[in-house]
């Protein structure tokens, strides 16, 4: 039989085993026990499992060296449950089995997730006296750690006499794989200590640790271990260390490396386009992607590989580069049905805006994966389309899809944005049901729910049973008081934030800044402000349009201007507050030399660009200029709307020409609302027109609005002239209509708080 054992060996194909098995045959060496043996793992390991069991089924006394290869073999093929049914039969024929029988069976415990069969196989094992078995022990140490039972791995390892470099790696690897990253570095410590040599198999685990935790300064120490023990670094660990210097955010390091690697699996260029994809850096990801396909034409991307090539492309929001990867799909014939192609392809498209493309893409009869479900129901959201998203949602409760905490959260936020308060509050008495109740992602969209609907007292009550808040729960309870006319609640909360050290954004600065700004106060927006200098927080357009509006509502014209000119980048919205302030303090030629310099700069102006300067214009009374503005609306494609003609009315009314105001407000493309005639009727109080305001007397009546200003200037008009039948008909319209004349007060800023004072 020795003869043939070079020949098995040199047996790399199907055809070549079938004709050495024929010459055993022949010379009727195949009933040797070592030979069936040979044969019974030679043809599994060539893919032929059943003549394996074929051969395995002839022999008539099978020992337990031959049950432990055909069970290896059904484990090496994946054929898990095969394998415990081959050990089940095993115990039933053979009283006694060797320790190289236990590893494989274990391994097919770990792979079906069964426990229990796992523990009676520990407890045969201890039965049998191979408790104390290095490489038995081992796998037990691999089984417990793979179902996810640290307590019984870290139990085993304290109780080895002898803890060699495998057992260490595997108790290291059962705490890392197992979501305790910290407690798996602390016995890589523990056995540095014992002196123990660690390999490249435990160094993989420590890297993916200090990945895990992004610990860089740790991660360095790895890497260097590596190279001052001369480790010979495969392709794996160059992959794992690549991974973890990404996960630190040190591409530069990830790229190092990976430029010096001189073998690159598929899994190393993967790992480094996920690391530029972790980091922000999206056009380099598509970069490697590219070069992968330039200078390696041996690699073929998998499905993680274009799934990270994908997520750059949605992330960047870049459209052609994403439908060319798509196309690369379908020339390859690679299966864009895959769930995780599927659901990247509804990502990129989604980011970029193609809905359409998206339900090409997805498809709701067979797609059961919920992170498609879920990109698409938040992309409709996102894009505004609501009650779109609502319906997704609710086919996917029919198709049986149970939702998670994403899901909950995009519906929630959905609800919110179109006032959907009952169906909002149906969907947290779910969230209460499932049990995602402490969910931050679902808190944050709750409380963002309730303050859109107006209930902000709804929304601090979600707001205080947080026990640990995040940047965002604070935030967004401070959006909420300050959308309900709370700027006042929202401040206190910042400062509430700031005295505690709590972590905060640019979103938190920003809300602060514009609740200051609707209290015109002027102190703790300075204050603010010189926080964020302290801090270095980055001051975008958003937080520099913030401060601009802010310091010109509260009269500080000449630190407006500072900040305005110091931004780099400008929107629309941040010249329109710089123009707004100037004319709200009626410096007019500063707002028209802005406005021209806006134009000059290529800035198109908006609808309420034009409002800020026609509103200046009417309160300097520039009518020829506010005339022209107006008439300048049409040059930039703005169709004029109900509030740029009760501007051009009260500038005329203003100015005295009521005849011509009243030629505006009949030359009006739609119906006259409150806020046009109340700038009539005031041009007409203020220059003693009370022929006017008799001849649209039955208008005047008629209009039905929640302005309580309209119908007190109307009452006024009415009571001066004596005309009291009149001037007691709007006042009871008024009170029919539940509305009452808000007083009026002052605010005034006191020991650094706020005081009201009511008006006289």
């Amino acid at each position: 039989m020795g003869l043939y054992m070079p020949l098995f060996r040199a047996c790399t194909t199907s055809r070549a085993l079938t004709q050495l098995h024929a010459r055993l045959i022949v010379t009727g060496l195949h009933k040797e026990p070592q030979a069936s043996t040979k044969l019974i793992d030679s043809y599994a390991r060539t893919g032929s499992l059943e003549t394996s069991r074929i051969i395995f089924g002839s022999f008539p006394e099978p020992d337990s060296f031959m049950w432990g290869v055909l069970i290896k073999n059904h484990v090496w093929n994946c054929c898990f449950q095969d394998a415990i049914s081959l050990y089940d039969a095993m115990l039933f024929h053979l009283p006694q089995m060797g320790d190289y029988t236990f590893p494989p069976v274990l391994r097919a415990c770990a792979a079906i997730g069964d426990l229990g069969i796992g523990q009676k196989v520990h407890g045969r094992i201890v039965k049998s006296g191979f408790e104390s078995d290095p490489i038995v022990e081992t796998a037990l140490l691999n089984m417990y750690g793979e179902l996810g039972c640290i307590l019984y791995a870290r139990k085993l390892f304290d109780g080895m006499p002898i803890r060699d470099v495998v057992s260490w790696g595997s108790i290291i690897s059962c705490y890392v794989h197992n979501e305790q990253p910290s407690e798996g570095l602390e016995l890589l410590r523990g056995m540095a200590k014992e002196e123990i040599e660690i390999d490249s198999v435990t160094l993989l685990s420590a890297a993916e640790a200090c990945g895990e935790l992004g610990l860089w300064r740790l991660a360095k120490s790895v890497h260097a271990y590596v190279l001052r023990k001369n480790i010979q670094s495969d392709v794996t660990l160059n992959t794992s260390l690549i991974s973890m210097y990404g996960k630190c955010g040190d591409t530069g390091s990830a790229e190092a490396l990976f430029r010096s690697a001189v073998i690159r699996s598929i899994y190393t260029w993967t790992a480094m386009i996920s690391s530029f994809n972790q980091n922000g850096c999206y056009r380099e990801a598509l970069g490697v992607f590219v070069d992968m396909q330039l200078q390696d034409s041996t690699v073929e991307p998998n499905e993680v590989t274009l799934m990270s090539a994908l997520c750059a492309c949605a992330r960047s929001g870049w459209l052609k580069e994403g439908k060319s990867i798509h196309g690369f799909l379908i020339r390859n014939n690679i299966d864009a049905d895959n769930d995780i192609l599927r659901s990247a392809l509804v990502d990129l498209y989604s980011n970029c805006g193609r809905l359409r493309d998206c339900l090409k893409v997805f498809d709701p009869a067979q797609d059961r994966h919920i992170v498609s479900w879920n990109m698409l129901i938040s992309s409709y959201a996102r894009e505004g389309m609501c009650e779109e998203a609502l319906i997704l949602f609710t086919q996917m409760l029919i198709k049986g899809i149970i939702p998670d905490s994403f899901t909950l959260g995009s519906v929630i936020n959905a609800c919110g944005d179109i006032g959907f308060i009952q169906l909002g509050s149906q969907m947290h008495c779910h969230v209460i049901k499932a049990g995602y109740s402490e969910n931050e992602f679902v808190q944050n969209s709750l409380i963002d729910m309730y303050s859109k609907s107006g209930l902000v007292d709804s929304a601090y009550a979600i707001f205080e049973e947080i026990p640990d808040r995040g940047v965002v729960a604070w935030t967004s309870m401070m959006c909420g008081f300050h959308q309900n006319g709370k700027s006042e609640e929202a401040i206190a909360l910042f400062s509430k934030m700031y005295s505690d050290s709590l972590e905060m954004n640019e979103v938190t600065y920003l809300t602060a800044i514009q609740a200051c700004s609707n209290l015109g106060y002027l102190e703790k927006g300075k204050w603010i402000h010189h926080k964020l200098i302290t801090f270095g927080v980055r001051e975008d357009m958003y937080i520099g349009t913030a401060l601009t509006d802010m310091y010109a509502k509260c009269g500080e014209l000449q630190m407006a201007r500072q900040v305005f000119d110091s931004m780099t980048e400008k929107s629309e919205i941040s010249w329109s507050a710089m123009i707004g302030g100037y004319g709200l303090h009626g410096h007019i030629d500063a707002a028209i030399s802005l406005f021209t310099d806006m134009v000059d700069s290529g800035i198109r102006p908006n609808d309420v660009i034009f409002m800020n300067i026609l509103s200046a214009c009417s309160h300097a009374g520039y009518v020829n200029e506010g005339k022209s503005y107006f008439n300048a609306m049409s040059d930039f494609g703005i169709e004029p709307k109900s509030e740029h003609f009760a501007c051009l009315v009260d500038l005329l009314s203003r100015a005295g020409d009521v005849e011509e105001a009243y030629k505006v407000i009949n030359s009006m493309p739609f119906p006259v609302d409150a806020s046009v005639w109340a700038s009539l009727i005031n041009g007409c109080r203020i220059h003693h027109r009370t022929d006017i305001i008799a001849s649209v007397q039955e208008k005047l009546v008629d209009i039905h609005t929640d302005d309580t200003g309209y119908y007190t200037l109307l009452s006024n008009v009415y009571a001066e002239r004596g005309e009291w039948s009149e001037c007691r008909t709007v006042r009871s319209k008024m009170q029919s209509a539940g509305l009452s004349k808000v007083h009026g007060y002052s605010m005034v800023v006191v020991d650094k708080r706020i005081h009201h004072m009511p008006g006289g």
